[in-house]
């Protein structure tokens, strides 16, 4: 029995926001490093993690799957993404210390690996078609096979107006498309900002063949919505960054939903409710494409799991030479797994693989980032 003797909640400003870890000590003097998903709220989270600690403290590290149970039932009103991304961070945690204290990586925890490499897909963005298409071509350069463009851009005061936005992302698609051929995939994230009609009518105005994946075009906590519109086009969705549990994930699987699950270990739940949603995903044929936009533990703990499923497509990179965002600080995370290429290798040393430097973190100035506000011409609210 190895106890855990500490369970503490680490906010760091990393690049050009905050990163929430999390270090879980035990009484055999393992550390394990976990890491929160839900960015710009991490303080909501970091008090949950605090709440955990009060009954975590003194209990067997190794019986993970026990202290996942515990943590999400052990309130009345379970689940919901400030408590899974509590969870999360936690359980990314005790798979580190077990690698650890096994000698292993923490794939060799989740059966094995399936794969040496895993591919991955940069982004790229501007309000300008032609350095668009410059910023793709750097990608494609590089070797990248698929890469995602974001949902044009809205005005710096905050308006989002959804027709105009879509006509240009339908003339930069179009544009794409008939610049780098057939073979590059090529998706959009719409980031859940339109409606139903909205959406319909963007990918009407596509011609056929134009986009592979379609992410995230409207929000998801009405799958009927999504049902109503996976009758209305053939584009594959890649849907599920905002699951919060294998319950919430279940009707996009069972329902044909989504062809692409875009679950975030970090917020579903951590290694022990993902590889659950990855074997569903299976049964399924719906491979992962899993959310990474967050830092060193976090690309850690989605390669090891990327690693050791066999359903896998690409995962998201943030570290691709047309985003300078600063995520994966060198100094701050003195060893973490390096993108090599446009593939991340699936490492061989125990545990996660991630060594931070904790006297820098604790040394760090977070400052509070909130996303865009946005609002649509008329000044109604819509989503970020």
């Amino acid at each position: 029995m190895s106890k855990i003797t500490a369970i503490e909640p680490l906010l760091a400003r990393v690049g050009i926001r905050n990163q929430l870890l999390v270090k879980v000590s035990t009484d055999d003097g393992l550390v394990g490093w976990g890491e929160s998903g839900l960015s710009a709220r991490e303080d909501a989270v970091a008090a949950t993690i605090r709440h955990f600690a009060e009954f975590l403290v003194g209990k067997d590290s190794n019986q993970i799957g026990r202290i996942w149970q515990e943590s999400y039932r052990s309130q009345y009103f379970e689940g919901g993404r400030v408590l899974t991304a509590a969870i999360s961070a936690i359980d990314i945690a005790l798979h580190d210390i077990l690698g650890k204290r096994l000698g292993v990586p923490v794939y060799q925890l989740l059966g094995g690996k399936q794969r040496d490499e895993i591919p991955t897909f940069p982004s790229a963005q501007s309000s300008d078609l032609d350095a668009l298409i410059e910023k793709a071509r750097v990608l494609v350069d590089a070797g990248w096979d698929c890469l995602r463009i974001y949902t044009g851009e809205f005005n710096g005061d905050g308006v989002f107006d959804p027709r105009r936005n879509l006509n240009q992302a339908t003339r930069e698609l179009i544009a794409l498309r008939e610049e780098f051929g057939p073979d590059l995939v090529l998706g959009i994230d719409l980031h859940h900002r339109l409606s139903i009609a909205e959406t319909a009518d963007f990918c009407n105005r596509l011609p056929a063949g134009t986009l592979d994946f379609l992410e995230e075009p409207i929000r998801c906590e009405t799958p009927e919505a999504y049902r109503t519109l996976r009758a209305m086009t053939n584009i594959p969705f890649a849907v599920g960054e905002e699951f919060a549990s294998k319950w919430q994930a279940a009707p996009y699987i069972e329902q044909g939903l989504t062809q692409y699950m875009r679950l975030d270990i970090c917020n579903i739940g951590g290694f022990t409710e993902a590889m659950k949603v990855a074997g569903w995903c299976e049964r399924h044929y719906i491979d992962l494409m899993p959310h990474n936009p967050l830092g060193p533990v976090c690309t850690a703990a989605t390669i090891h799991m990327a690693a050791a499923v066999p359903n896998f497509s690409w995962a998201e990179t943030r570290q691709g030479p047309t985003e300078d965002l600063g995520f994966h600080d060198p100094e701050l995370f003195p060893v973490q797994i390096p993108l090599e290429g446009i593939t991340y290798r699936v490492p061989d040393r125990p545990g996660l693989g991630v060594e931070v430097d904790e006297e820098k973190i604790r040394a760090s100035q977070p400052t509070h980032v909130e996303p865009p506000h946005l609002w649509r011409p008329d000044g109604s609210v819509t989503n970020w």
